[in-house]
């Protein structure tokens, strides 16, 4: 076997099972688009043994066997609740973006263009706070808004995002590779801290900071814990809360409020593919 024949055997390979792992990866999806066009009788036939409580295994048809509209005409024009849902996701998600711009952009910046004592900790201290899960913050969190009164409103959810540590590493390694002689030059033309930083950093870092948006956006788009523990009233939830209340029943609305959860963010994800990539690679970049 030639030396040519190996590489294609082998690059045939990896073909085949990355098609294999994205297969895995698109059949929740797939079983979801699936969901949303079969009739309430075949949902409860399929998923019985699962939300039924009943004995045997679920089984699932790839194409309905009678497709129908009827639960995502329900979803969208009997379901009041699913709007209310939706827009505290969009309140949510749109206020943590705002504010992680508003002070992570600032805070990346100075981190990777100023130099002064203890930076070097402080990045410590940003790492090891993005890689701290929600869990072990719960407590402090909870205790922290509880005294300030701000549990069960959306306040309780924002804030703590806004700080997020992580669009603020992903900026500052976009930030760290402008070169230092474009700044330099912009000084010695009489350009100040400011202006360095509105109309060279910004724009060569447009790169990061949107892809450190697209992320923030995503995260807080898909939040499950944070609401689920500082908001009790309902009415205040985030749509990624209305899929825990479905029960066999209503099966198929839930097919239809996953599919049209994912709509907003496969949206944003296609719109800024090329960014969040590059917002990938510099966060897997070693200090």
């Amino acid at each position: 076997m030639t030396k040519w024949m190996v590489e294609k055997a082998g690059r045939a390979f990896v073909y085949g099972f990355l098609l294999v792992l994205a297969g895995v990866i698109c059949f929740p999806v797939a079983v979801a688009v699936t969901g949303v066009f079969m009739q309430q009788w075949e949902l409860e036939e399929y998923l019985r043994p699962v939300l039924g409580g009943t004995d045997g295994l679920a089984s699932w048809a790839l194409l309905p066997r009678a497709p129908t509209l009827e639960s995502l005409v329900a979803l969208l024009l009997d379901s009041p609740q699913f709007f209310v849902m939706f827009w505290n996701s969009l309140k949510l998600s749109g206020s943590i973006l705002i504010g992680q711009l508003v002070f992570g952009v600032p805070t990346a910046w100075g981190l990777a263009r100023f130099a002064f004592p203890g930076k070097r900790a402080v990045l410590m201290l940003y790492i090891v706070l993005m890689l701290m899960p929600f869990q072990v913050l719960m407590l402090p969190e909870y205790l922290v808004l509880n005294t300030l009164g701000l549990l069960d409103t959306h306040a309780a959810v924002i804030l703590p995002a806004v700080f997020s540590t992580f669009p603020v590493f992903i900026m500052y390694r976009f930030f760290c590779g402008i070169p230092e002689a474009i700044l330099e030059a912009a000084r010695i033309d009489g350009a100040g801290d400011v202006q360095i930083f509105v109309r060279i950093g910004i724009p060569l870092g447009s790169a990061g900071i949107v892809s450190s948006g697209i992320l923030g956006f995503l995260e807080s788009w898909n939040m499950i814990e944070q609401p689920m523990t500082f908001l009790k009233t309902k009415s205040l939830w985030p749509l990624s809360l209305f899929l825990p209340e479905i029960g066999l029943e209503e099966a198929g609305m839930g097919f239809a409020a996953a599919i049209m959860m994912l709509v907003p963010a496969l949206l944003l994800f296609l719109s800024g593919q090329e960014y969040l990539e590059q917002g990938i690679a510099a966060a897997a970049l070693k200090e």
